[in-house]
């Protein structure tokens, strides 16, 4: 398995640290698999230099696409893309 450190700014660092933030959208331009670690290495985002503070995680599912062919170029430069974290709910809230 292999280590992968990216650099990361607040507000999205601390959000990944602190658990509230279950993914994460990269431009695809590295190798990563599921079962790989992932350090975020927090930046200063005026100074563009590294805090220290980093947060390392195991990596689950991968997506990777360049293209989504359920909507049309217009639709996808009107409202971009969205990525939701999904997470289990009790079966009473359906």
């Amino acid at each position: 398995m292999a280590v992968v450190r990216k650099k990361s700014y607040n507000p999205y660092f601390e959000q990944v640290k602190n658990g509230e933030k279950k993914f994460d959208l990269r431009l695809a331009d590295f190798e990563v698999k599921p079962g790989d670690t992932i350090i975020f290495e927090e930046y200063d985002e005026d100074t563009r230099q590294p805090t220290g503070r980093f947060t390392e995680h195991k990596v689950g599912y991968v997506l990777k696409t360049k293209d989504v062919g359920y909507w049309t170029a217009d639709e996808i430069a009107e409202s971009g893309f969205m990525v939701m974290q999904l997470e289990s709910c009790d079966a009473s809230e359906k």
